[in-house]
């Protein structure tokens, strides 16, 4: 039995490591081929007995959001990221705000659900996954504006949907506006995990110099990450958005005080410390996630898909009217953009991990009201990662072109 289940899990980890690097050439994100995988061992097939693994999804769900943003803001350029910020916030905003707006005003209406809950539906399925977003990102070819921007939105997205649904579970319609008391608490919340985020990386840099000369000190930066996000969710700040905080400045600050001391070796020494902490969580961001979305498939109740199958489909378009009503309001904010660069953040619109999490977690908090939203996250997520597959290949067509003006550029 034993060996049993160490195979599996080998199995399992080769199938998620070749279609990663088969993205390529299938242009199928991996997150796609786990999915169907765990819906094959469950619901198809009966391997898995997915009841059992309800209760551990949404934790082992957000383990994997949290690896991944520090991974992501680890990876950040300070410079690029503040020029880049007001842009992809303004379309993080708008897309967001929209997908929520339109999705409540879908389901209030074929499904009678209260404006409360209707957010909720809305706050869950409208953000984007950083979580599929930055690894896509690593095997596609885009310009360095539109990649920032997308990890900029991906991960803003994340951060207000938890704290929406966060806000909306605890929401009364009798205290006062709901809208002005959403957003408030948004601005509020967020300023403080910047806060945390940010002195957290400023100590751990220079703690990290001596701690690096012990044994397991990645494991230890893993901790330390691990209680920011406990601390800024006890403190009702953003723990996801502080977690963001802590690897841009962990990964930026060295270099900035070194460039104002002078001493580039210091520097040297810092990137290689660096380096070795981001290939660590990356690692084990992708050993989490891999089990997640397996998971996931193998939680998927088939019935819910076919009993929702026509407010999945609304859904979809609603949320795709908000991306490009978004991208058409806003884009112009992003800089440098060329009019390609915009298509492909159209299309770069997948739900993942987070939407997932966040489905669960209603469920558990008001039951029976919502146990047709598990289905519907898990409809959207498959047919938004498919739309994906658009636009890497969008992708790749227009770099062909690029690579070809280069060329000849180089020869003349």
């Amino acid at each position: 039995m034993i060996v049993g289940v160490f195979a599996a899990v080998g199995g399992l980890l080769v199938l998620a490591f070749l279609a990663n690097r088969l993205f390529r050439v299938t242009r199928v994100p991996d997150v796609v081929v786990l999915m169907l995988l765990g819906v094959l061992l469950g619901p198809v097939l009966g391997i898995i007995d997915g009841t059992r693994f309800r209760n551990f999804t949404s934790g082992i769900g957000t383990l994997a959001i949290v690896l991944v943003l520090f991974e992501a803001g680890g990876e950040l350029d300070l410079r690029d990221t503040l020029r880049q910020f007001p842009g992809s916030l303004l379309v993080s905003l708008l897309a967001f705000s929209g997908s929520v707006g339109l999705i409540a005003f879908l389901v209030c209406h074929f499904m009678g659900l209260s404006l409360v809950s209707g957010l909720l539906v809305g706050a869950v399925l409208g953000c984007t996954s950083s979580t599929i977003v930055l690894p896509v990102l690593q095997q596609i070819e885009a310009r360095v504006p539109v990649r920032i921007a997308l990890s900029l939105e991906s991960s803003l997205g994340d951060v207000f949907a938890v704290l929406a649904v966060r806000l909306l579970l605890e929401a009364n319609t009798s205290s006062g506006p709901l809208v002005h008391n959403l957003a408030w608490a948004l601005l509020s919340q967020i300023a403080v995990a910047v806060l945390l985020g940010v002195l957290d990386g400023l100590l751990w840099s220079r703690l990290l110099p001596m701690l690096s000369e012990q044994r397991f000190w990645q494991a230890l930066t893993l901790a330390n990450v691990l209680l920011l996000y406990a601390g800024a969710e006890y403190l009702h700040a953003g723990g996801l958005i502080a977690v963001l905080s802590f690897g841009l400045t962990l990964a930026n600050i060295p270099g900035i005080l070194a460039q104002l001391d002078g001493s580039s070796g210091a520097n040297d020494g810092s990137s290689e410390h660096h380096q070795h902490v981001l290939t660590f969580h990356s690692e084990l961001g992708f050993l989490v996630r891999t089990f997640f979305f397996v998971l996931l498939g193998a939680v998927a109740e088939i019935g819910g898909l076919r009993r929702s199958l026509s407010i999945s489909l609304l859904s979809l378009l609603a949320l795709f009217v908000a991306r490009l009503v978004s991208i058409v309001l806003a884009g112009w904010a992003i800089r440098d953009l060329e009019r390609g660069d915009r298509e492909l953040l159209l299309w770069m619109m997948p739900r993942g991990l987070i939407t997932a999490v966040l489905a669960f977690q209603v469920v558990e908090a008001r039951g029976q009201e919502f146990s047709f939203l598990p289905a519907l996250a898990f409809a959207v997520i498959l047919s938004t990662n498919l739309i994906l597959v658009i636009g890497s290949m969008r992708a790749r067509r227009a770099a062909v072109p690029t690579r070809e003006l280069k060329a000849a550029a180089g020869e003349l």
